[in-house]
């Protein structure tokens, strides 16, 4: 069981650290000509930030060290701090002015559930996806 949880453990620590280089080191966020070079620095900054903490927790997750479940509670509640961070700056974005996605950025999911168009931003699918991962994850490493 512990073995199931590092595995999707590792998703959600890849989901916060890998996938967001992948997806901001580009043209849409980090040198994007309409972002100010202040903001742009801050993206750069968050994202290399959450590549060492991944990197670190990825080492919490695998190395063969002692205590393995209390390092697996300590890599999702690591976890759980980055993308709590997601969706409290989600969640508060009227009070700072702020926005999920820029015209220019990735656009929203579109897909037609029973026929009927919805639109979803791209980021709260996939935010929310992985939190329902490291949700899972941390109930079975409790298990453990």
């Amino acid at each position: 069981m512990l073995t199931t949880a590092r595995i999707l453990l590792t998703f959600a620590v890849l989901g916060y650290s890998l996938v967001p280089a992948v997806a901001d080191f580009n043209r849409t966020h980090a040198t994007n000509p309409l972002w100010t070079g202040h903001a742009r620095y801050h993206v750069v900054w968050q994202v290399s930030s959450y590549l060492g903490i991944g990197a670190v927790s990825l080492g919490l997750l695998w190395l063969p060290l002692e205590h393995p479940v209390w390092r697996a509670h300590l890599t999702a509640a690591i976890a759980l701090c980055v993308y709590g961070g997601f969706f409290a700056a989600a969640a508060s974005r009227r009070l700072y002015g702020g926005t999920l996605s820029d015209e220019n950025g990735y656009k929203r999911l579109e897909p037609r559930i029973f026929g009927r168009p919805w639109s979803v931003d791209l980021n709260i699918a996939g935010f929310t996806t992985l939190i329902l991962v490291l949700a899972i994850a941390w109930a079975l490493v409790f298990l453990a």
